[in-house]
């Protein structure tokens, strides 16, 4: 196998390459671009003008999607997937992965769409350096671009596996990613309705990508993801990677749809979350619910029919978010 399929090794090693670029028997080349990042080419003659962004270790302790990634350089680095399609390889925040920790001062997916400007550190400048490596590679006109950005949640969930789909204004979610999505192994997808400060969100509003957030179970320490499923993720990244996707269409049939009804927003040290520590995400909320309280007699309460919650979490810092309240949603305003 070519060293370079080893970019978690050397990355949890802090170490970079002897040689930078490397080629395949078959032509594929294999390039360092900086810590945790890797680019892959296919041979000009294979090449059916697709470039493929996977990201994981945006948050350094999500190891399932690190593990999978690692899983897929190895296959390409061995010569087992043969890629025909262009590929960036990004492990986003090196030193939390190495040890184990969600981030070091700062939620590295709360830092981008500009927001690093606004920020000092070595987080914000990893955030920078992640859009740069995401906007170089997604620069060469005339290509297919899409995102996938893999995590796995703090907590557990009804809904293990689902998806967060960006919105940009005037652009339209596409039926096709969500069928793509479903044959993927996700069971939900949440349809953004506003701009954004993640990874994904910079990928789809500013380079054009197809992008989405993919949410893999619960987050657990490297070696101890047996519990994670991962296998139709993996068939499906495979198969977009050698251009070999079935070519009947497939349908929306079991994935849930859901919208964002309203953000939960901890403005100050006095928010306070009205839910159990250990709720899971997708938990129904009955209207009338007293959801969260803060300063000036601020109070969320639930308002929506078939309400749920996701992403509960009362300990971010003040200005972000603390929850998301979710509705169902539907297919009907989809693109193709």
């Amino acid at each position: 196998m070519l060293a370079l399929g080893k970019l978690l090794e050397l990355t949890l090693a802090g170490r970079e390459p002897a040689e930078k670029t490397q080629m395949t028997v078959e032509g594929v080349r294999l390039r360092w671009l900086a810590e945790g990042a890797l680019e892959v080419r296919p041979p000009e003659a294979r090449d059916i003008g697709l470039d493929v962004l996977l990201s994981a270790g945006i948050h350094g302790n999500e190891t399932a999607p690190i593990e999978l990634l690692d899983e897929l350089l190895h296959g390409i680095a061995r010569g087992d997937v043969k890629p025909r399609a262009r590929l960036l390889f990004l492990f986003g925040n090196p030193e939390a992965i190495r040890r184990g920790e969600r981030y070091l001062e700062q939620d590295v997916n709360r830092l981008f769409n500009g927001r690093h400007e606004l920020s000092s550190g070595a987080e914000a400048l990893r955030a920078c350096e992640l859009e740069r490596l995401a906007a170089t590679f997604f620069s060469v006109p005339g290509r297919t671009r899409l995102h996938y950005d893999l995590h796995t949640a703090i907590r557990g969930s009804k809904i293990e596996q689902f998806a967060l789909y960006p919105y940009k204004d005037g652009r339209q979610h596409s039926r096709r990613e969500l069928a793509r999505l479903r044959a993927a192994g996700m069971d939900a997808v949440l349809l953004q309705s506003k701009t954004s400060i993640t990874f994904t969100a910079y990928t789809y509003e500013q380079l054009d990508a197809e992008s989405f957030t993919l949410e893999l179970g619960k987050a657990r320490p490297f070696g101890q993801n047996d519990q994670v499923n991962l296998k139709s993720l993996e068939t499906r990244l495979v198969q977009i990677i050698e251009g070999r996707e079935p070519e009947q269409p497939e349908g929306l049939d079991g994935l849930q749809l859901f919208s964002v009804a309203r953000e939960i927003i901890k403005h100050s040290d006095s928010f306070h979350l009205h839910l159990p520590a250990d709720i899971e995400n997708f938990s129904e909320l009955s209207k009338g619910y007293l959801l969260a309280e803060d300063l000036a007699g601020t109070r969320w309460v639930v308002e929506e029919d078939g309400a749920r919650i996701i992403f509960p979490n009362p300990k971010v810092k003040n200005g972000l978010r603390a929850g998301i309240l979710i509705v169902p949603s539907s297919a009907d305003d989809l693109g193709q």
